[in-house]
């Protein structure tokens, strides 16, 4: 049984295999051009954004002062990741969606159901995502500003750990249903009702993205390892529970 470990790991190797590298490394350039923006940054507002954080807490925290900083850095490398996420995903999606239909059909032997021209699923895939946006930013907006309250942000890493790890399986796991035709709102059901390897593998791919550099070539890998869990545990989906009457 494929489990959220051995998916990546298999991924990992399958997308690196001759005849689908060549969908692999214009991804990993617009990647590694994002993530240069980003981490340049990052260090040069670093030290203005630790110190308007800090002046927030009030003074009866104080004691817990040798905890802000850390979950600082936490929170700010969570919104890195996220930001990091939303935007290589926007912009790689053409390439992700190519990539996941070339590891069904080398993977599984099955072609996906997705019988659109390259043109028109270019187009669908960044309409895709933009969907995914949608429903992924106005509760990443709620989780920055809890955030910023004092006191309650002392939970805000955790919120945002769990949130990484739904996200992320949103965002990973919808390349192969997008390619079978599966509804956004069907895959989130299909999501929620295999909830553990939804958030195992969101939380495996999260780990990934948090490694310098090496994620910018372990995320294929992701994409290659979300093929695998869609036809190990979402392809047939689960009957829907009938209460009685």
């Amino acid at each position: 049984m494929v489990n959220a470990f051995s998916a990546l790991t298999q991924g990992t190797r399958w997308v690196y295999r001759p005849g689908l590298r060549r969908y692999v490394f214009l991804p990993i350039a617009i990647n590694l051009l994002v993530y240069v923006a980003l981490l340049s940054v990052v260090i040069s507002r670093f030290e203005g954004w630790l110190g308007h954080w800090m002046g927030m807490v009030p003074g009866w925290l104080d004691w817990l002062s040798w905890l802000i900083w850390p979950l600082f850095v936490l929170c700010l490398l969570v919104g890195i990741f996220f930001t990091f996420t939303l935007v290589t995903q926007l912009l790689a999606a053409p390439f992700y969606g190519f990539l996941a239909a070339k590891v069904e059909i080398v993977a599984t032997g099955r072609e996906p159901l997705d019988d659109r021209g390259l043109s028109k699923t270019a187009v669908d895939a960044i309409g895709r995502e933009l969907v995914k946006l949608g429903y992924i930013l106005p509760r990443a907006i709620v989780l920055f500003v809890i955030s910023w309250i004092p006191g309650i942000n002392l939970i805000a890493p955790f919120l945002w750990a769990l949130f990484s790890a739904w996200m992320m399986a949103i965002a990973y796991l919808d390349y192969p249903m997008d390619n079978n035709k599966v509804s956004f709102a069907d895959m989130r059901r299909r999501l929620r009702r295999r909830w553990w390897q939804s958030l195992s593998y969101g939380g495996m791919v999260t780990l990934i993205t948090w490694i310098p550099l090496a994620n910018l070539f372990l995320i294929p890998g992701a994409i290659a390892g979300a093929v695998l869990m869609w036809d190990t545990h979402y392809r047939t989906p689960l009957p829907v529970k009938r209460t009685s009457p």
